[in-house]
């Protein structure tokens, strides 16, 4: 049996563990054998300090962490930011302008954006993500996405969505955007058998992800939650999302979208919903009392004003949350780092300091490793600990935007504006080094994107 390839990270100023003991050691340093994470110890240690690697990294005036967890994103609009006409829209608005253009997303258009929107995940501090992609128009395959994720090394948990329900049924999309029930159950149940990796430190999982109230059939989803639970994978989906979400579930199905849920299967520790801006204290009662997860995106809530999620109240009552960028074309950005900050702040401006303690830090980079690796039902992910993934990023703490702020360095990650990775590392493999990517040639793959992005929009 060959021997493990071994890398050792070396003098990190700062350890952030995020084990049981939510450990954080000065001067630091992480020993990898081939995917998995061997020992965490403070460079003092000689027996660690002094073993050789294949490979050794000095991390002096970094602070390393556990990589970042991604809930909630959809990949392919990172070709449709900021287009004008959806700039200034609500949620509902903002999809009727951007569906027509969605309808013409091509094989080809699905794999670059994915490869985009993983590498400025990357960058980021995301080692994990999640994407729904619930539209599949002109041959595009979930297929095609997984492809896109195994070039670019990232730990990823692909959500195949779908629309059923068009608007000459009541639901929102086109109806040229939509599949029938039995080919969307058809293909699910191809991709979970074909792609689905049950195994600790998988690098590929399935879920099962009917859009949302308004483009999916109550049936559709009950039947999903069915093939889920007999495959042994997550369910994921849209949940009051804005008012407009929650208007339409209370005229359309007389229920509250806590009710609905329930009444339909989706509530319980498989399950992890986007957003729950909406959410109300009965939901959120019910949500603690069966472990249902939520996906919280700070930035495309507040882009598209629907309102702030009441994430204190869920931690409080024993919710799961995890953070999510959501689409880069209702955000427009997918800096987890960011999102993390964000989710912070905004926080603090919800709960008046009469409320007792504002969200810190610390419990900020939580929702963030641990919370996420949550909600994707991962014990494997989010912390740094013997035999869990060598998943990590380092960012450089000698950078102008912590300069003063080195009194707390985990505090200054999250307070001070949002950095990019100087080291990441996922599966073992060193994806980012010195800043720069190292799984794919960036300035080429933007420029395809752009181009892509032009004839879509061109079209």
């Amino acid at each position: 049996m060959p021997r493990p390839r071994t890398l050792l990270l070396r003098r990190a100023d700062l350890v952030v563990t995020m084990d049981a003991a939510r450990r954080e050691i000065a001067h630091g340093s992480v020993r990898i054998e081939d995917n998995r994470i061997v020992s965490v110890a403070a460079e003092a240690d000689r027996d660690q300090a002094e073993q050789p690697a294949d490979e050794t990294i000095d991390l002096s005036g970094h602070i390393l962490l556990p990589g970042l967890v991604n809930t909630h994103h959809h990949m392919f609009q990172s070709l449709t930011r900021a287009v004008p006409s959806a700039q200034d829209e609500s949620l509902f608005g903002w999809l009727r302008a951007l569906y027509p253009v969605w309808a013409r997303l091509t094989p080809e258009m699905i794999r670059v954006s994915t490869m985009t929107a993983m590498a400025e995940l990357m960058l980021s501090g995301c080692t994990t993500s999640s994407d729904h992609l619930y539209l599949f128009p002109n041959g595009a395959r979930l297929d095609d996405q997984l492809e896109a994720a195994a070039v670019m090394g990232m730990r990823f948990h692909a959500a195949r969505g779908s629309m059923s329900v068009g608007e000459s049924q009541g639901g929102l999309p086109p109806d040229a955007l939509v599949q029938t029930e039995t080919e969307i159950l058809r293909d699910t149940q191809r991709l979970i058998e074909t792609f689905h990796d049950p195994q600790p430190r998988a690098m590929r999982r399935i879920a099962v992800a009917p859009c949302s109230p308004f483009s999916v059939s109550p049936a559709l989803m009950r039947e999903s939650a069915a093939l889920a639970r007999a495959s042994g994978v997550g369910l994921h989906t849209h949940l009051a999302e804005d008012a407009s979400d929650l208007a339409y579930s209370r005229e359309r199905f007389a229920m509250s979208p806590a009710e609905y849920a329930e009444d339909l299967g989706w509530l319980g520790t498989d399950v992890w919903h986007a957003h729950c801006v909406r959410l109300d204290p009965p939901g959120i009662a019910r949500f603690a009392a069966t472990g249902t997860g939520v996906a919280h995106c700070p930035c495309s809530n507040m882009r598209l004003g629907s309102g702030i999620a009441p994430v204190r109240g869920m931690l409080a009552a024993g919710v799961p949350v995890g953070l999510g960028v959501d689409g880069s074309a209702s955000n427009d950005g997918a800096h987890l780092l960011g999102e993390a900050r964000q989710a912070m702040l905004l926080s603090r401006v919800l709960h008046a300091p009469s409320d007792g303690p504002p969200m810190n830090a610390r419990a900020a980079l939580e929702i963030a490793t641990l919370g996420g690796a949550r909600l994707l039902g991962r014990d494997d992910i989010g912390s740094l600990a013997p035999g869990m993934a060598a998943d990590l990023v380092a960012f450089d703490l000698r950078a102008p935007a912590f300069a003063g702020a080195l009194h707390d360095p985990l505090a200054a990650l999250l307070f001070c504006a949002p950095q990019s990775v100087s080291l990441s590392v996922i599966d073992g493999r060193v994806v980012v080094r010195d800043g720069r990517l190292a799984v794919a040639d960036l300035p080429l793959l933007i420029e395809r994107h752009n181009a892509l992005a032009r004839a879509l929009l061109a079209a």
